[in-house]
């Protein structure tokens, strides 16, 4: 390999390593405020908050990766014109056109990484993803409840706080329960509680030594009862397999089924799934190229607009695969005419920008300008 090529490929190395674990770091900030913000809503569990910030960081690595080799293509070529590496270049027999094969060689790996995620792991994270969420709907009323920490029931009948348990042998605390009926707002208090299951699976939180106060809205009905023992009644055993049962519900999504198995459905819905995993490695591929020529400025000039301009393009490209994804699924065109026109329309405007770049313009002709007369040159 020669010189240009090893450093062409180096640069954009290690420029694509550090936009990627830049942009990595700014997802996961993102994703963990969301989530610890569902978590404190008692939406998710606090105990799968890092698990679904793994697998959703797995599903958006193909997005990241592609957007990272384009920004890394995109400054090393724009570098190389800024401190006039180019002139060297040119000077030395080299155009445009051969930052196509050391760029190839950096694309192609990425690619190919983004069609393993797009095809093989991404349905597999978002059926983690799925399962982790059904389970925790199928969890009882209790177990949603931290102490420190409000929680409600599936349905939202019921809202329980508690504390820290006291005593040995207690699952929790002082209890609050707040309780509606089709009849009756009801408010349990309790020193403690526990959980016991029936014979026949029914499940029931036990409080002790509590008070229970039941008011009738729209009349002055007012009950006051004390107990030794007073028993919430949970959820029912289930017939099937809770863990069937969340894989079962993680497998309807279609971003959760595998591609052969879309294919096999064979539904709008499933088509458009497919056109967005095959296209996300081709689109790395193509943002690829088009950012050699969109990277070649004049370095005379200011390079925010250059730059915003590109932005621009690989924000219109994503925003056209997701657009021709939606008509698939709505059935306004077919996939076999829906997966590549976006590609084709920005690869020829990419082979439309290296053209331009490598075309040679002609001197301006000055042929229409007077020679100075005799007597001028005498003078």
């Amino acid at each position: 390999m020669s010189l240009f090529k090893r450093s062409v490929v180096s640069e954009i190395t290690s420029h694509a390593g550090v936009v990627f674990s830049t942009l990595v770091v700014v997802w996961l900030s993102v994703l963990l405020v969301r989530l610890l913000g569902e978590a404190a809503g008692g939406t998710i569990g606090p105990d799968v908050v890092f698990g679904l910030a793994a697998f959703s960081t797995i599903t958006a690595l193909p997005t990241i990766l592609s957007v990272a080799l384009f920004i890394a293509v995109l400054t090393t070529v724009t570098r190389n014109y800024r401190e006039s590496e180019m002139v060297v270049w040119f000077a030395s027999g080299l155009s445009l056109a051969d930052w196509l094969r050391p760029v190839m060689r950096v694309a192609v790996p990425v690619g190919v990484m983004v069609a393993v995620l797009t095809l093989v792991a991404s349905p597999w994270a978002y059926r983690q993803i799925g399962e982790y969420r059904q389970r925790f709907e199928q969890r009882s009323d209790l177990s949603k409840v931290t102490a420190g920490q409000f929680g409600e029931s599936q349905d939202g009948a019921r809202v329980f706080f508690a504390e820290e348990p006291t005593k040995k042998g207690d699952e929790l605390g002082h209890v609050f329960v707040r309780a509606i009926d089709p009849e009756w707002l009801s408010v349990l208090t309790a020193a403690s509680a526990r959980t016991e299951t029936m014979p026949n699976g029914d499940r029931f939180l036990v409080l002790s030594a509590g008070h229970r106060y039941d008011l009738k809205p729209g009349s002055a009905e007012f009950r006051m009862v004390n107990f030794g023992q007073y028993g919430v009644r949970l959820e029912s055993k289930s017939t099937a397999d809770p863990a069937a049962e969340a894989r079962a519900a993680a497998e309807r999504s279609s971003k959760a089924r595998s591609t052969f198995q879309l294919i096999e459905d064979n539904t709008l819905n499933a088509w458009s799934q497919v056109m967005w995993r095959i296209s996300m490695p081709v689109a790395a591929l193509v943002l690829a190229i088009m950012a050699i020529p969109l990277g070649a400025v004049n370095p005379r000039l200011g390079r925010s607009g250059d730059l915003l301009i590109a932005g621009l393009v690989a924000l219109l490209y994503m925003n056209l695969i997701n657009l021709f994804r939606a008509w698939i699924a709505d059935g306004r065109i077919p996939f076999g005419l829906g997966w590549w026109p976006v590609h084709a329309g920005l690869m020829a405007f990419a082979m439309y920008l290296f053209m331009r770049r490598l075309r040679v313009k002609a001197p301006k002709d000055r042929g229409d300008r007077k020679p100075p007369s005799a007597g001028a040159a005498t003078a």
